[in-house]
């Protein structure tokens, strides 16, 4: 009786696990005007970061100087000859230094702002030769949780077939 009640226990705490690993963290409704804080990426799918429509080009101008400067972004790739150079408009340049910098900063809110002249997009805007950066810690982070679901199902069927062998 004893080592029944053993494995009803350790059964329904590992259901409760799996219920809890399995339901979302939070859903994100494209109306809603709250957004969450820190990395996005993970909520609502990959993200990047490029030049709002309707920016000026000043202030364009300005924030890709800062990226490209005090944001310690590598700019060379929108230098002429470089493989994001074409088109060369100023809405081009400062998307892809904006875009390596919300990657490589926290893909958050705050790292995707450049005094309002930045917007957030579910789409790549990738072209070409020109590849758009996607955080690097999604595609680890992606790998570790799929090779960690299998440890799981085989521990838990370890578990239940010790505990039969030796209530048996």
């Amino acid at each position: 009786m004893r080592n029944q009640s053993w494995i009803l226990l350790f059964s329904l705490l590992l259901l409760n696990f799996i219920s809890q690993a399995t339901r979302p963290v939070m859903v994100i409704r494209p109306e809603s005007q709250v957004r969450p804080q820190g990395n996005t990426t993970f909520l609502d799918g990959t993200t990047w970061c490029v030049a709002r429509p309707g920016a000026s080009q000043a202030e364009l101008q300005r924030a890709l100087d800062w990226a490209c400067g005090i944001g310690r972004v590598d700019c060379s790739v929108i230098e002429r000859h470089g493989d994001c150079y074409e088109p060369d408009t100023i809405v081009s340049h400062a998307s892809f230094a904006f875009n390596a910098y919300y990657q490589t900063n926290g893909n958050n809110l705050i790292a995707c702002y450049f005094g309002g002249t930045a917007i957030l997009t579910k789409i790549n805007p990738s072209y070409g030769k020109c590849s758009y950066d996607v955080s690097k810690s999604e595609v680890s982070a992606a790998r570790s949780l799929s090779e960690h679901k299998p440890r799981w199902l085989r521990l838990m069927f370890i578990g239940v077939a010790l505990s039969f062998c030796r209530g048996s």
